[in-house]
């Protein structure tokens, strides 16, 4: 499956990019899949993404959690929790 991810604010600047194209195996079906998915690459993708950090998702442009389904041609964006004051 191909679909687009998008990094904003702080997990951008980790890791150094706003968004990459990715091809998914089979068995990468919701966007909490995609997040362990791209944990597997170790190092600072393990580290802004692990599964302890507050870290906002969405799909397709809508808030999301950990068991929504992706579909092909999709977008996952990956952000901080926003904070006011």
């Amino acid at each position: 499956m191909n679909i687009q991810l998008r990094f904003f604010a702080s997990v951008r600047e980790a890791l150094g990019t706003s968004q990459e194209a990715v091809v998914l195996p089979e068995t990468v079906r919701t966007v909490g899949e995609v997040r362990a998915f791209l944990r597997e690459r170790g190092g600072i993708w393990a580290e802004v993404l692990g599964e302890g950090r507050a870290l906002r998702m969405a799909f397709n442009q809508q808030m999301t959690g950990p068991d929504t389904p992706i579909a092909e041609g999709g977008e996952v964006a990956f952000f901080p929790p926003v904070t006011g004051g």
